[in-house]
């Protein structure tokens, strides 16, 4: 008796490549089997191909007269319905393994996969394991993803703008920190969302601790101290191109006040032995800023420069320089200054300039964590990290919405730079990135990981993606442009969790960099439905079209589709155009008139 999941026979075997002739018994596109219908050679469905003790399975790439083997195509049996299959792993007892120990032979019987067969691979649980959805052909069988791999090997989502990007990761980040039945199965998940467009707060305020420049009731200030971030670009943020004597100098200034602060001995695992114009210590920039501008513009009564010609004192606070009258003309007196004169005077006027911009006070003025002129400031880097990494609630999201879009790189670099470096140097501690790892989600990435893109962001992350790993930080790359991102850290992500893509070259660099060679499968990018995903590679078991299980209605992100026709279809209101230009000037979406703090 012929068996009612019969597909076809083993034509040609190559590689992992198979050809199956279909079973001239097989004449409709549907199969009724146990009462439940199944598409026949569906392109991405899987297929089950016995081997006595256990079996083989395989996924359908392709399907009709392209999938004819070469020595077939001039035969009599050229007119015959075709599939090609890519053989992806064997279930031997009861388990299921990636990979397989034989080929199958001519004629072998290739057979439909029931939700039975499909649950024996997906149904069992192991440890580690997250529900994130339902596979797309057999909504009962959940869909689960290695936690482990997917963040110690990385992962990116891709997906056109539209395709559900940004609900597909609040889903699976909710799916992280609370199971079906609402309980913790990770109660010390340590996640930071980089959220470029301020989507995320809303959707995931309850599991979420949201960091903002100009925060909310329940949200907190978000703070980037300059001084924990590279010195080196901070400078070029605040000067522009310094030449080499110059930057020598100006480094040279910061490490003799670093000096004289790590002698106090107020501050924990300083060795001044080992002490560079990099260590994480405060340093005013006002102060930097007059010990600067003073000999640029220092005049002096006799050309022996002993007694200063100064008029009036600068005031370092205000960034008020001090008053000199000019040169002389000839060798009339005053007399210019000669010495420590490094001529940066536009440059120190731009870092002026840099300081009074208020946009920057998140970073140049960090709240308690701002040094006084001395030095000194009132919160530390163990503050710092606290805040960020030790909040009681298990996804903290610093929301970047209202950065000036100049600055996005140099602030992601420095950020991604506070995180790495603790956690890299403090591996081996408790709150360490070994005992408690880190997920790192950077949403818009393409924005600052550009393949022409050549700021600290660009290095910090590739830095992450190859080392990240063996110290417990992991990244997820967010992007709805993925030809736009960096090769090398594309080719390091380890699980794809890949949306509708309509681009060609879009779809092409998802495909190369893809582990498994199911050009087939990925060709149905361009038709999943919105909140469907192509997700293969480390973290799943084989190569799934999942149905992304979606948040509830009101916890989704802020990133929706305006409904054009019911927004136009109602009456015309009374406006108030204030509420257009208030938020543009306060840089704040929530600004309302007449409220506290706008």
């Amino acid at each position: 008796m012929i068996a009612p999941t019969l597909l076809g026979h083993v034509g040609a075997v190559s590689g992992a490549t198979i050809s199956v002739r279909q079973f001239e018994g097989v004449a409709s596109g549907i199969a009724i089997i146990g009462g439940r219908s199944y598409r026949v050679g569906q392109v991405g469905s899987f297929v089950r191909i016995p081997q006595g003790y256990h079996d083989l399975y395989g996924i359908i790439a392709e399907v009709g007269a392209t999938a004819t083997p070469e020595a077939a195509q001039n035969l009599s049996s050229r007119g015959e319905r075709w599939i090609t299959v890519q053989l992806v792993g064997e279930i031997v007892e009861t388990a299921f393994e990636r990979g397989i120990s034989q080929y199958p032979a001519i004629n072998d019987e290739v057979h439909l996969v029931t939700e039975d067969d499909l649950a024996k691979i997906y149904g069992t649980a192991e440890e580690g394991q997250v529900v994130i959805g339902r596979l797309a052909g057999a909504e009962s069988i959940p869909v689960h993803v290695d936690l482990d791999r997917l963040v110690t090997r990385h992962s990116a989502v891709l997906g056109s703008t539209g395709s559900g990007k940004s609900t597909t990761v609040a889903s699976l980040l909710r799916a992280i920190v609370r199971s079906t039945d609402g309980s913790s199965n990770f109660p010390s998940t340590r996640i930071l969302l980089l959220d470029i467009h301020g989507e995320y707060a809303t959707s995931l305020k309850k599991i979420a601790q949201v960091f903002r420049v100009s925060p909310a009731d329940d949200e907190k200030p978000l703070f980037i101290p300059y001084w924990a971030t590279d010195t080196t670009e901070m400078l070029g943020f605040m000067m522009g191109k310094l030449s080499d004597p110059a930057f020598a100098a100006i480094t040279d200034k910061i490490l003799s006040k670093k000096l004289q602060l790590a002698k106090g001995g107020m501050y924990d695992g300083i060795d001044v032995n080992s002490l560079t114009f990099d260590t994480p210590l405060p340093f005013s920039l006002k102060q930097l800023w007059s010990d600067l501008i003073d000999p640029e513009i220092k005049t002096w009564n006799e050309n022996t420069q002993l007694t200063s010609a100064i008029e009036k004192p600068g005031n370092a606070e205000k960034l008020v320089a001090p008053v000199y009258p000019l040169p002389g003309p000839g060798g009339a007196k005053p007399f210019a200054n000669k010495t420590a004169v490094l001529s940066i005077r536009r440059q120190l006027d731009q870092m002026r300039s840099r300081l009074l911009d208020r946009q920057y006070d998140f970073m140049l003025h960090p709240g308690d964590w701002e040094p006084t002129l001395n030095d000194q400031a009132k919160k530390d880097l163990p503050e710092l990290l606290e805040s960020w990494l030790g909040t009681d609630k298990p996804i903290s999201i610093l929301d970047l919405s209202g950065i000036p879009s100049g600055v996005l790189h140099h602030l992601v670099g420095g950020i991604l730079n506070i995180l790495y470096e603790a956690l890299f140097w403090g591996r081996e501690a408790a709150e360490g990135g070994r005992q408690r790892p880190l997920l790192v989600v950077m949403e818009e990435a393409h924005r600052y990981l550009g393949k022409d893109a050549d700021g600290p962001a660009k290095a910090m992350v590739q830095r992450i993606v190859k080392e990240g790993r063996k110290f417990g930080v992991g990244a997820m790359i967010v992007s709805q442009r993925p030809s736009e991102i960096d090769d090398t850290i594309l080719s390091q992500c380890g699980t794809f969790i890949a949306l509708r893509l309509s681009n060609t070259g879009d779809r092409g660099k998802v495909q190369s960099a893809l582990p498994d060679s199911l050009s087939g499968l990925m060709d149905s990018l361009p038709v999943l439905r919105t909140g469907e995903a192509i997700i293969t590679g480390e973290a799943a078991k084989l190569p799934i079209r999942c149905r992304i299980t979606l948040p509830p209605e009101g916890a989704r992100p802020s990133s929706e589709d305006p409904r054009v026709s019911q927004a136009w279809a109602k009456p015309k209101a009374q406006e108030d155009y204030v509420s257009l230009s208030g938020p543009w000037r306060a840089q704040n979406p929530k600004w309302k008139r007449g409220k506290e703090g706008n």
